[in-house]
């Protein structure tokens, strides 16, 4: 599925699709406004992205660029 046109990046729509999450259901209680973690390809690995990510509480979960493949993503799939 792609959030953006053919010549734009997807990055661009991280932000704005993570906002249109609807709550996660959890415990009793008051449900969470936004997930735990983010599983993500390679290609949003980038500093910007994880700051972002991280002040609002959710850990990116992907592999690192400039890694070999197979360094253990993996077994979240």
């Amino acid at each position: 599925m792609s959030l953006t046109g053919g010549n734009r990046n997807d990055i661009t729509q991280l932000l704005p699709l993570l906002d249109k999450i609807p709550p996660v259901a959890g415990r009793v209680g008051r449900p969470r406004p936004r997930p735990d973690a983010l599983l993500a390809e390679r290609g949003y690995d980038h500093d910007k992205y994880r700051r972002l990510l991280w002040q609002r509480g959710i850990r990116l979960v992907n592999a690192e660029r400039g890694q070999p493949h197979g360094s253990g993503l993996g077994i979240f799939r």
